[in-house]
């Protein structure tokens, strides 16, 4: 508890705040890739083909089209357009709000926007499961597809789309893949490009300040695009503080430990915790 006040009174104090969120932030609001909630969506993909999560599932290779995106619209679907089912992301909203905020993420489920965060306050660096892209980018364009992905669930049968509901690219033809970084063919479209120059700006406005590098959920998949950039730059800056919150992961290099606040435990209830102490009642 000692700790979680600590970040209460940083939280309170910071001129500004640099969130990087990773896959347990929406583990911990219960988008699990795993276990009974894959079992419920992926039953029949785990029978036939021994696949057993939805992370590894997006790099099986199926065998046409139909079946790549019988799998793909499903995952799109439960883990962008249906809503998470605990209320993680509305609290760190509520934390955050009336600070001057920025949020990286590498996550790409599109929660933060569900949840009410500016669209102009987020950096999606990995992608974005609400968008397709040309499978070898004929353009550096990328289209929505809320209304492809629900087609698709609708109407496939036995693991396979119809045909004539594959995804194609309306420049070049080529099938379409979702927007997610997998290899050199990722699209980094004009949004995306305009959201890493306002992180950039935001960086630049604030480095000489007392800021708050608070990470949440991030693991050693990709610690090259927040764990260790937070590091570095709280290292440069002897007013910044990083605080790093997960489950068994929380940790820190000797280096900045004085300038930094590591709290292992569930996301969820530390938020909620954080919450409570703003209102007095812990």
């Amino acid at each position: 508890m000692i700790a979680i006040q600590k970040l209460r009174r940083e939280l309170d104090t910071a001129e500004a705040v640099v969130v990087g969120a990773g896959s347990g932030l929406s583990t911990a609001a219960g988008l699990t890739y795993s276990g009974e909630r894959f079992q419920r969506y992926f039953r029949d993909f785990a029978e036939e083909y021994g696949i057993q999560d939805m992370y590894s599932g997006g790099f099986y290779p199926f065998p046409d089209q139909q079946e790549y995106w019988g799998w793909w619209s499903r995952n799109l679907y439960y883990n962008r357009y249906v809503d998470a089912p605990k209320p993680v992301y509305q609290n760190l909203l509520e934390l955050v709000r009336e600070k001057d905020y920025f949020v990286l993420t590498t996550n790409v489920d599109h929660q933060f926007q569900k949840a009410g965060f500016s669209k102009d306050r987020l950096f999606y660096t990995q992608g974005d499961y609400g968008l397709f892209q040309c499978s070898k980018p004929c353009r550096q364009e990328t289209y929505d597809n809320e209304d492809a992905v629900k087609a698709m669930l609708d109407r496939q049968e036995g693991r396979k789309v119809p045909v004539e509901l594959l995804p194609r690219c309306p420049n070049c033809g080529r099938p379409m893949v979702p927007n997610l970084r997998t290899d050199d063919s990722f699209v980094e479209d004009a949004g995306w490009h305009r959201a890493a120059r306002r992180y950039a700006d935001f960086l630049e406005a604030h480095e000489t300040e007392h800021l708050l590098f608070w990470e949440l959920g991030v693991g050693g998949n990709t610690p090259g695009i927040i764990k260790y950039p937070f590091w570095q730059m709280t290292a440069r800056n002897p007013k910044a503080v990083y605080a790093c919150v997960n489950l068994g992961e929380a940790v820190c290099p000797e280096e900045i430990r004085d300038q930094s606040l590591c709290i292992d435990g569930d996301i969820g209830a530390i938020l909620e915790a954080l919450i409570k102490l703003r209102k007095g009642a812990v």
